[in-house]
């Protein structure tokens, strides 16, 4: 029998990367609202105090960790330290970063900064919290933060759509891995969303036009498009359901 209450989230501990901003914050925002406590985890601790307040404020209760994803001996450490005196339930992969460069000027600095962020730190901070999960004898939900990348060819962003299509892969094989342990896998694919990483697109008028053209529903995505499919993924509701990504795009990728 179905039972609304299947997607509550009330009782779990969510830790959301890259969570002082953007996206991120919008998510860790969806998942307080359906009752998760929530951890934002980041490196600018200015920005996660001041989203803490901000969430705080609003009845979410939330609290914050200093992290690099970078860091694939520091940060699954912070992790394991946490999970410890507060079981992790949930895992969002957020946090990334992007530099627009063309493919010919690429160098290896570029390209590893972006890998590291975006999946190898990706990875380790899932492995740790499985880890974690797994010790505890306890299930959870990972949910990766993919993009249109993950799919199709986009010029100017070779490292950063290498990492994505890497992410979705990623996606793809822990959830087949990690579904014996009762840990599910899932992955959103935001589309075109005006943040202070895409900032430097929306400055071009005629590429926004463009962009608008091939979006069905006509508008870019607002921050807050994206809690609810985080949410979905994150609760009882989507007990059958890992593996997959879900691509939060307006309509883009089923049109091209």
């Amino acid at each position: 029998m179905f039972d609304p209450a299947m997607f509550s989230l009330a009782g779990r501990r969510a830790v959301v990367t890259g969570g002082g901003r953007g996206l991120g914050r919008a998510v860790a925002e969806a998942l307080g609202r359906m009752g998760a406590e929530v951890c934002l985890a980041g490196r600018n601790h200015a920005a996660l105090d001041e989203a803490v307040t901000a969430l705080g404020n609003a009845g979410v209760t939330a609290r914050a960790l200093v992290l690099d994803v970078r860091d694939t001996a520091g940060a699954p450490a912070a992790l394991a330290t946490l999970d410890a005196e507060w079981p992790i339930d949930i895992l969002v992969n957020n946090a990334g970063i992007e530099n627009v460069r063309a493919s010919l000027d690429v160098d290896a600095a570029l390209w590893d900064s972006i890998l590291d962020t975006n999946l190898k730190g990706g990875f380790f901070c899932a492995q740790a919290v499985a880890r974690c999960m797994s010790a505890r004898g306890a299930g959870g939900a990972i949910v990766n933060l993919c993009s249109l990348t993950s799919y199709v060819g986009v010029p100017t962003a070779v490292a950063y759509g290498s990492s994505k299509a890497g992410l979705l892969g990623m996606t793809r094989a822990l959830a087949s891995e990690w579904a014996s342990l009762g840990i599910r896998v899932n992955a959103i694919a935001p589309g075109y969303f005006r943040t202070e990483m895409t900032e430097i697109f929306y400055d071009d008028e005629a590429w926004v036009a463009r962009m608008l053209d091939r979006i069905p529903q006509r508008r870019f995505g607002r921050v807050e498009d994206v809690g609810g499919a985080v949410a979905f993924l994150c609760s009882d509701a989507a007990a059958y359901v890992t593996g997959q990504c879900i691509a939060i795009d307006g309509g883009y990728l089923a049109s091209i």
